[in-house]
């Protein structure tokens, strides 16, 4: 288990150093919340993204596919402030410059990743790491002294009851299943209360019923958060998406519903078979 996974915890939890806070609502009046503008990343002389361009709007739920080496992970990567890439533009909302930030601001900002591997604390209740989770100070006198308001308390249950979890809530996280895991760290996220969520392959090992949850529970933060969900399995694309992106040799091949998609005939030659 990693201590303090930078991806669930804001810049508040973080070290300081290089830190662009951001003031103020997103900017979000011509639709889009996340501008990705002729982005290319090379590593090594291999084009990982090869002058692409994106564009997320605010309360989308998108779903990135692709075959392995497409770029999804590298774009991600780009988004967070982990990656930079060699030329273009990334924004968040009209006017804030995510590539003149670093990972902790563009967190604190609110845009929060969740991996594939679940990073919670086994050792704690369902409760106790969400409230290690909360968006607020995180100073260690702080954390050591502090003890929850009924507003705080309040905004803990409201997640446990979203995630599912209120059967388990004192149950230590050791102990979840798989599935009740991966909900459990979307909802530190949520704890987080980010505008763009970018989600990693949350399905990988799932039952079939956990699958169906995690589903249902995507589709119900849409409108409220900003939504990137990559993912290779298309059953599961098909029940959540509304429109899927299929990238290919780092570029965005097409664009459409999933009906669009699977009938696409460059995305049956480059990633879904004939």
């Amino acid at each position: 288990m990693k201590l303090f996974p930078s991806h669930l915890f804001g810049a508040d939890k973080l070290p300081s150093w290089g830190v662009h806070l951001v003031d103020g609502q997103i900017d979000t009046s011509h639709g889009p919340i996340l501008y990705l503008e002729d982005i290319s990343v090379s590593f090594d002389g291999f084009k990982a993204l090869n002058n692409l361009s994106l564009y997320i709007d605010n309360g989308e739920l998108r779903c990135l596919i692709g075959p392995n080496g497409a770029g999804k992970t590298t774009l991600l990567d780009v988004i967070t402030g982990k990656t930079r890439p060699d030329i273009g533009s990334v924004f968040f909302g009209q006017t804030i410059d995510l590539l003149k930030m670093d990972e902790p601001a563009i967190a604190q900002a609110g845009i929060c990743r969740k991996f594939q591997k679940p990073s919670i604390f086994d050792a704690l209740t369902v409760f106790e790491n969400l409230e290690l989770a909360l968006k607020t100070n995180r100073t260690t006198w702080y954390t050591l002294f502090h003890r929850l308001n009924s507003e705080q308390h309040d905004r803990i249950n409201h997640i446990i009851n979203t995630i599912g979890l209120s059967d388990c809530h004192q149950l230590r996280a050791g102990f979840l299943s798989h599935g009740q895991k991966q909900w459990l760290e979307i909802g530190m996220l949520l704890m987080q209360e980010p505008k763009v969520m970018l989600v990693d392959e949350p399905i990988a090992g799932m039952t079939h019923q956990e699958i169906e949850r995690t589903a249902e529970l995507l589709l119900s933060l849409q409108g409220q958060h900003s939504i990137i969900v990559v993912e290779h399995d298309m059953e599961f694309i098909r029940s959540i998406a509304s429109k899927v992106t299929v990238l290919h040799e780092g570029s965005v091949l097409t664009e459409g519903t999933m009906d669009e998609i699977q009938n696409d005939p460059r995305v049956i030659q480059v990633y879904l078979g004939g």
